[in-house]
């Protein structure tokens, strides 16, 4: 299917055929017959051409002079609506909290001078949400009566802390764990390599290559029915379909090997900053990209620096676990053993015969019941909880109660109490329904 185009002649040869360029291009494009030409044109006249776009590249069916508003006639190209301004070939690595407002903590409240809601009482609530609520919000309470649950700021029990995340303070050093909510920096953009790539192609490829970066294929065709959509409006010819999406099929591996190359340079360049769960995903896209040498290297130096860094958070998390109970701290150790730097990382075997040991011996009969029931809870979400062999059980009706509801997590809680011994729990097996072709 043909279409119309601008082209700027640029040399006549000895044959009479002329080099031709797009309007406003800087290399020549190719060469049309000295027949087509009108007479009179010189180096460097603007010509309106019909032109076939086919996989070896453009063919000039015809010539005639160019229209006066040229500079609105756009059928030479995909019309690419809000495209941002191509960025300077540079890293660029934001600033941390840039953009955001800080969240406050509780005790940076006091110059605050918002409204506050009315408590019971008649005096204004310092406590955000009171609007809302209009007092002071109930807390529910835990085993212990009202108050005492986890999470409760008041009542005559004490706090059940949680359990901290890998790189939190308390039972350990501080390793390159996720940062406080607020202080995450920020990820870093590179577009040099997305810039270098552009820089290479020939004029009517860049629009398609620029599509592709923004979506991917679905991104070109869009674009092409947009164009399409606005021709017949117009009365235009359309665009060519399948000479389009031939270039972007083309086109797809250099572009995505590009914009790989961005992210993989920008993690490198960053360092330990850069977060984890975005190096896992620069990694994990490198095996969908042609590499070539140097994005072989690249690939390489981050699987290497992913290695690294998750061998260092699991030391580290095992060291946590080790110190607390060095240290007698058993709840603060079975925290940490429940939140593993991760998915499915396992305590090796005779730290979790460690645990275990430890556990059984602090849940003694003489612990306030508090305590033992907060110890409980911990056990019971913890990987150990089969193999610990509580040494007692408080003599209360609110502690014996909660033994009797684990007892199916912790087998001698069973011995204790006088129960017959839980069987383990059944393996979860995920099978697929099948579905008859009639729906039966």
């Amino acid at each position: 299917m043909s279409r119309h185009i601008d082209i700027e002649l640029t040399s006549q040869s000895g044959d009479g055929s002329w080099t031709w360029r797009a309007a406003g291009a800087r290399q020549p494009k190719g060469v049309v017959a000295g027949s087509l030409v009108p007479e009179g044109q010189s180096p460097g006249s603007v010509l309106r051409a019909e032109v076939e776009i086919g996989l070896e590249g453009i063919e000039v069916l015809s010539l005639s002079a160019a229209k006066p508003l040229r500079s609105e006639q756009k059928a030479a190209r995909i019309e690419v609506v809000g495209t941002p301004k191509r960025a300077p070939d540079v890293s660029v690595i934001l600033a941390p909290g840039s953009g955001k407002r800080p969240r406050r903590r509780d005790d940076e409240r006091d110059g605050d001078d918002r409204p506050r809601g009315p408590r019971k009482d008649g005096r204004r609530s310092d406590r955000p949400g009171a609007e809302r609520t209009g007092g002071e919000r109930p807390r529910s309470g835990g085993p212990g009566g009202s108050g005492s649950g986890p999470g409760s700021g008041s009542g005559s029990g004490p706090r059940r802390p949680g359990p901290r995340r890998p790189g939190e303070g308390g039972g350990g050093g501080g390793g390159e764990g996720r940062p406080a909510r607020g202080e995450r920096p920020a990820v870093p953009t590179s577009t040099v390599h997305r810039n270098a790539m552009l820089a290479t192609l020939r004029p009517e490829q860049i629009p398609v290559a620029e599509q592709l970066l923004r979506g991917g294929i679905p991104a070109v065709r869009q674009a092409i029915d947009a164009q399409n959509a606005a021709a017949k409006t117009s009365g235009a010819l359309p665009a060519s379909t399948d000479a389009l999406m031939a270039m972007a099929e083309e086109l797809l591996p250099v572009v995505k090997l590009a914009d790989w190359k961005d992210r993989a340079s920008a993690a490198q360049t960053a360092g330990k900053d850069f977060r984890l769960r975005e190096l896992r995903a620069v990694v994990a896209a490198s095996r969908t990209v042609i590499l070539d040498e140097e994005g072989r290297g690249l690939a390489k130096a981050l699987r290497e620096s992913l290695e690294r860094r998750v061998t260092a958070l699991r030391e580290e998390w095992l060291a946590r676990i080790s110190n607390a109970l060095n240290d007698g701290r058993v709840q603060q150790a079975l925290e940490a053993s429940i939140r593993p730097t991760e998915p499915g990382t396992r305590v090796p075997a005779d730290l979790a015969v460690r645990l275990a040991a430890a556990a059984g011996e602090a849940m003694t009969a003489e612990l306030a019941p508090e305590e033992w029931m907060t110890l409980l809870d911990t056990v019971v979400q913890s990987a150990v909880r089969r193999t610990v062999k509580p040494a007692g059980i408080p003599k209360d009706e609110v502690a014996q109660q909660a033994a009797r509801h684990a007892a199916g997590s912790v087998p001698a809680l069973a011995k204790l109490l006088g129960l017959r011994i839980p069987p383990p729990p059944p393996r979860r097996l995920v099978t697929a329904q099948r579905i008859s072709p009639t729906g039966g």
